[in-house]
């Protein structure tokens, strides 16, 4: 199929969602079901953000786990524009743990230069219909360099594009006992589903406990 096996990771509350209306979301998830996801990463080739996520939470994306370091996936995050401050750890410790940022032909020639100096590798993709990372051409760079299986940690907004495209092979959901209500931040954007015969549809896999939240697996009904 010419890219990798994908899978999306949510982690929610009870009602799906990801932060509370003033953005507070550290932390929905209680430590077991953290360390689960850090076990998760070391499973795949890469993981994937979106730039909002990057910018707002500062992230590692490493398995910090006793043991796993070394099997810390490259990071990659979907930012156009190369707005990730350079003094973020996605930028700073590049030269560390890879790190690809999916770029437009718009993003400015020093923001590149700065980047590449840091140690990042910028992957220029084409644009989708919104102007945003077309996310099918940017898996197939992903797979011309060797990425098998790759895990989309969100934020919402590429959670939605990646089911938009029926990119979502499986669907990890991390479920914590809390509910925010219809003002919190939803775990997925509005991706334009008038009927259900459209929805993507999936199919369970296995369901366990992670200290007091659900881990629910699924893959996609084909």
């Amino acid at each position: 199929r010419g890219r990798p096996l994908v899978a999306l990771k949510l982690a929610t509350t009870l009602d799906g969602r990801i932060a509370t209306r003033s953005g507070e979301s550290r932390w929905i998830s209680g430590e077991p079901a953290r360390a689960a996801v850090h076990a998760l990463r070391a499973e795949y080739d890469a993981v994937l953000i979106g730039a909002g996520t990057a910018v707002a939470d500062d992230p590692d994306l490493g398995c910090r786990l006793p043991g796993l370091d070394e099997d810390s996936p490259v990071r990659v995050v979907a930012d156009r524009r190369l707005r990730t401050p350079l003094t973020h750890k996605l930028v700073r410790e590049a030269e560390r743990r890879p790190s690809w940022f999916l770029v437009g032909a718009d993003a400015e020639a020093d923001r590149r230069r700065a980047f590449a100096e840091a140690g990042v590798e910028p992957i220029e993709t084409a644009l989708d219909a919104a102007g945003q990372i077309d996310l099918a051409d940017a898996l197939g760079h992903l797979a011309r360099r060797g990425v098998t299986r790759l895990l989309c940690e969100g934020g919402a907004q590429i959670a939605a594009a990646l089911l938009r495209a029926d990119l979502v092979d499986r669907l990890y959901l991390f479920q914590a006992g809390t509910v925010l209500g219809g003002d919190g931040h939803a775990a997925v954007a509005p991706f334009g589903i008038s009927r259900l015969a459209s929805a993507p549809r999936f199919v369970p896999v296995a369901f366990r406990s992670a200290g007091l939240d659900r881990v629910e697996v699924w893959r996609r009904d084909r």
